[in-house]
């Protein structure tokens, strides 16, 4: 029987075709898909036809963020067993270039990964993958939960990037899922003040839950003067820029103490980064950006294990495979509380 996968023809443009199911070649598994989420860099392919500069020409099978059971294994591979729930690492790099030596894999000029043009991602049935990147979830760890565990690698390389000090004043500018999972992996790097602020009213609660101390409405507040003043005009440690709009950036800039960092993580549709040149240079600003993430899996499923991440609470929502673009259109929106949409399979 074929399998079903869905394809972006263009801004807007899923359609859904019968692909034959893909065979294990040596070192690789054969993982039949039960848990996908829809990402912020889904959804810039889905309105621009572009993510980074990367332009979709050809029809792409979008998504990244992924879970399922282990259907067959290729030759010479010898687990996970078959049955065996996976969350799956999107990112494939050479292994044997410099960056990669260097523990940079995620750097890696050779990489390639789920969803982004030319490499079909995981809104399909099935999905053949080297064996080395499927990683066994913990008993008792959902399928949604796996899928989750990519973004919150994200999150870990974040606030790796961060390089937080116990007791540092952090602001997460932007709420959504990357947002709210880097102030958890934030408090955890021992953060000792975290704000958040977002347009999304919905998400100002759920970053409260998430672990920030504060949320202010950037739609409605003057988050620049408040972060200033609550921070009597020193300004906060830390910024996490998780929007990609050009408004945060320039209140990333504004809000960052001399010689803070501030940490690039959300995607501008326009591929520029906007603001003031000479505040940022008068400040001395240290910028980092994150290009995905570094031996996350483990170690993220090691802090679920032992109840120091909650995941749960990201994945609002549910949607079949033929229902694709509903999802998208939703999560555009921002509507209905949405954070994560979960395509289930």
């Amino acid at each position: 029987m074929p399998m079903k996968a869905v394809l972006l023809y263009g801004p807007r443009d899923f359609r859904m075709e019968d692909w034959p199911i893909p065979e294990p070649g040596p070192g690789e598994v054969l993982v039949r898909l039960k848990r996908v989420g829809i990402c912020g860099s889904d959804v810039h392919n889905y309105l621009e036809g572009e993510i980074g500069g990367v332009k979709v020409t050809e029809p792409l099978v979008l998504g990244h963020e992924s879970a399922g059971v282990i259907e067959a294994l290729g030759p010479g591979v010898e687990g996970p067993a078959v049955g065996t729930p996976v969350a799956i690492d999107p990112s494939m790099s050479c292994g044997h270039c410099e960056l990669c030596r260097e523990g940079y894999e995620n750097l890696c000029r050779a990489n390639r990964f789920h969803g982004v043009a030319p490499v079909h991602g995981t809104f399909r049935e099935y999905l053949t993958h080297p064996a080395h990147l499927v990683h066994p979830l913990p008993e008792g760890m959902s399928l949604d939960e796996g899928a989750l565990l990519e973004p919150m690698g994200i999150s870990m390389e974040v606030a790796a990037l961060a390089d937080v000090r116990v007791g540092d004043q952090v602001a997460v500018l932007g709420c959504g899922p990357i947002g709210l999972l880097s102030i958890q992996m934030l408090r955890l790097a021992g953060a000792g003040e975290i704000t958040g602020t977002d347009l999304v009213v919905g998400r100002l609660g759920a970053a409260r839950r998430a672990g920030a101390d504060m949320a202010w409405n950037a739609g409605t507040e003057d988050v620049v003067a408040k972060i200033m003043d609550h921070t009597r005009g020193r300004g906060v440690d830390i910024v996490v820029e998780a929007a990609g709009s050009p408004e945060t950036m320039e209140q990333a800039v504004e809000v960052v103490r001399p010689g803070g960092t501030i940490v690039m993580v959300g995607i501008p549709v326009v591929d520029q980064c906007l603001f003031k040149h000479s505040l940022a240079r008068r400040k001395g600003v240290i910028f980092k950006f994150d290009r995905r993430m570094r031996h996350t899996y483990l170690r993220s499923m090691l802090l679920w294990q032992n109840g120091r991440v909650d995941l749960k609470p990201l994945a609002t929502h549910h949607f079949p495979l033929d229902k694709l673009g509903e999802a998208f259109d939703l999560v555009v929106a921002k509507g209905d509380g949405v954070l994560k949409a979960m395509i289930e399979m």
